[in-house]
């Protein structure tokens, strides 16, 4: 099992792969497709040529977590899945200031208001409601600036709060926001304003290393489909290999994906973490079924095009 990750940091190689991801989806080589294996007790794996030690990492997972206190405090918490941030409508006017946003080249021309002496509430879609402490504006700022340098920048001039739709693992919901002004835009850019729960004491711990290669830790969650039925996760390999494998397991109260390396060769290779999408197609929507990581026993991290997400626990 590789566990060689970036914290901060996806690597450029997913932008730069996701063309080839797409083209190897087309053909059928990545997750979801082949056959259909059965997982005991009810359960589904799909997976092709999945690893037997893999599959019953998978298996232990599921049942630690199924039915756990872990589980139960998951699907009552805040556990935000999609961007802190959401661009100003209809994005940014040019190139200039795309590549300003990607550097975090921010300019502040004014003062920011500190937190409020109060909670901000998070309401889901699907009924139910959370509160959570409110951060100052700076806070929020600091989640998409840097501070100026050289080069294009972008200028905030206030800010005020307000609201914002967010993906979260109970589904959309709306939180509190940072609405921040830019200079030359009639629309905000907006920064969530309140911090995600607690993540709760996995009940099983990470897998033990895996000497053959059969089980690789997911970088990070893209993104969950509209309809619930499949999701896009980012897969981790190396230099000389065809890339990563996303396999399966799905259960009443969990989604486990286990992650291998396909057609790793022998010889000289150089080593680094490469990074590349991987989309995997479930029987049934995710629901409030906890997508889970069996390398690490842990939820599945959302993570971003530039790592994982300010807003993840």
């Amino acid at each position: 099992m590789r566990r060689k990750i970036s914290p901060t940091r996806t690597t450029r190689a997913v932008q730069l792969l996701a063309a080839v991801a797409l083209f190897m989806a087309g053909t059928g080589a990545l997750a979801g497709c082949g056959s259909e294996q059965s997982g005991g007790s009810g359960n589904k794996v799909r997976a092709t040529g999945q690893a037997p030690e893999a599959a019953a990492r998978a298996r232990r997972v599921a049942g630690a977590w199924d039915g756990s206190k872990a589980a139960e405090a998951w699907r009552a918490g805040y556990h935000p899945m999609g961007e802190a941030v959401e661009l100003p409508e209809g994005g940014f006017h040019d190139k200039a200031d795309e590549r300003a946003y990607a550097t975090q080249n921010f300019v502040l021309r004014g003062r920011l208001p500190a937190a409020p002496e109060r909670d901000g509430r998070v309401t889901w879609d699907s009924g139910g409601s959370l509160t959570r402490p409110l951060m100052g504006a700076r806070g929020a700022y600091e989640r998409f600036a840097r501070g100026a340098h050289d080069g294009p920048h972008l200028t905030v001039t206030g800010a005020r709060l307000g609201k914002m739709t967010l993906a979260t693992s109970r589904g959309p919901a709306t939180v509190p926001a940072w609405l921040f002004a830019l200079e030359g835009y009639d629309t905000p850019l907006k920064s969530v304003a309140v911090g995600p729960s607690k993540l709760p004491k996995p009940p099983i711990g990470p897998a033990a290393e895996s000497p053959s290669g059969e089980l690789w830790e997911l970088r990070g969650l893209v993104e969950v489909a509209g309809d619930g039925r499949s999701v896009t996760v980012v897969g981790n390999h190396g230099a000389c290999d065809d890339g990563p494998v996303v396999h399966v397991l799905e259960t009443d109260g969990s989604v486990v994906l286990f992650a291998s390396v396909a057609g790793q060769r022998d010889g000289l290779c150089t080593d680094q973490l490469l990074g590349r999408e991987v989309t995997v197609k479930l029987d049934r929507p995710v629901g409030d079924r906890v997508l889970l990581d069996a390398a690490t026993g842990r939820p599945v991290p959302y993570g971003g095009p530039n790592g994982r997400s300010p807003s993840w626990s």
